[in-house]
């Protein structure tokens, strides 16, 4: 694999809440005190940005100074489609002024992402979905979901979208929850700019191996980015990398390795109760540590391991390894 780089969500760097904590962990920052934390992480060179920005009448090019004082790159650029306003839905929201108002926040995207340079603008549509059975016209909730992403890839040919899915949160149900259902949108929208965002924590929520994912995307020349994080698949954790997956880490970068992946491995990471600096930088250091135990694996006799689907042959290979 190519020399390894680095970016995270800007979200990491600021004030979260969570439905407890309603006072937030730790204080509010401005754009630019999230920006001068995130030029603290040793390694980091990429930030996803959200948009609007935390002060609404911030302008992009005022953004895009700010990264470049700091040495910084945008690799994307992530509308709010889950605040308040879309809590019925964004693409879905029964009301066609809230589904217009969703489409208006990815229009003004796709420019903040041009004045910053961005690889992609990403589509995290986390309140389309339903709660209870009963409560959704299934059918309605997917057709608006592709001609949405249809309608908006199709406006900005010359610009890359990328789907983030997830199973759940904040609604109980996601319509777009894992690599194949999106992979089927994506096929029905029927545009060539549209790709998918493979979060491992999303992945290890949605039941699945996220390196199994991620080749398959990427077998469907669908692969936009890879983030990388933890959980106990339970809940969209967001803990430092393999603090709880070791293999499956491990094995999500062989995969890496293995497709050629050269652009940078994005950190999803919300450390609630962690220094934001030192909880990322924990995790940069591990995925070199753990990309070095990677280049020790013999990957000739995993891959006799494997033909023969023999497991207890393979962990002692990635074992040794490690």
């Amino acid at each position: 694999m190519a020399h390894l780089t680095f970016g995270a969500g800007i979200w990491a760097f600021g004030r979260i809440v969570d439905r407890y904590a309603t006072d937030g962990y730790g204080p509010e920052r401005s754009t630019a005190g999230m920006l001068e934390l995130a030029a603290q992480v040793d390694g980091l060179e990429y930030l996803d940005i959200n948009h609007p920005f935390a002060e609404e009448d911030l302008a992009p090019k005022t953004v895009a100074s700010m990264l470049d004082g700091l040495g910084l790159k945008a690799r994307a650029v992530t509308p709010h489609l889950y605040t308040r306003r879309f809590a019925r839905g964004a693409f879905t929201n029964p009301d066609p002024a809230v589904r217009r108002a969703a489409k208006d926040r990815v229009h003004a995207a796709v420019e903040a992402a041009a004045e910053l340079g961005a690889g992609y603008v990403k589509f995290w549509p986390g309140q389309d979905g339903f709660d209870m059975p009963g409560q959704a016209d299934y059918p309605r909730l997917w057709e608006l979901t592709v001609e949405a992403i249809r309608e908006l890839a199709a406006a900005h040919p010359e610009t890359r979208f990328a789907i983030e899915y997830k199973p759940k949160e904040p609604r109980v149900q996601i319509t777009l929850k894992n690599a194949a259902t999106t992979l089927l949108a994506i096929g029905e929208a029927g545009v060539d700019n549209l790709g998918i965002v493979l979060d491992f924590g999303h992945s290890l929520m949605a039941g699945e191996a996220p390196a199994e994912a991620l080749q398959l995307v990427h077998r469907h020349g669908r692969l936009e980015s890879a983030e990388l994080n933890d959980n106990w698949r339970g809940w969209d954790d967001d803990l430092p990398v393999a603090s709880v997956h070791l293999f499956e880490t491990v094995e999500f970068l062989l995969a890496l390795r293995r497709i050629g992946w050269d652009r940078p491995v994005l950190l999803d990471q919300f450390p609630f109760r962690e220094d934001p600096v030192e909880a990322l930088s924990h995790s940069i250091r591990t995925i070199r540590r753990l990309d070095a135990a990677c280049e020790r694996i013999d990957l000739a006799a995993l891959g006799e391991a494997q033909e023969r689907q023999d497991a207890v042959a393979a962990q002692r290979i990635l074992w040794s390894a490690i």
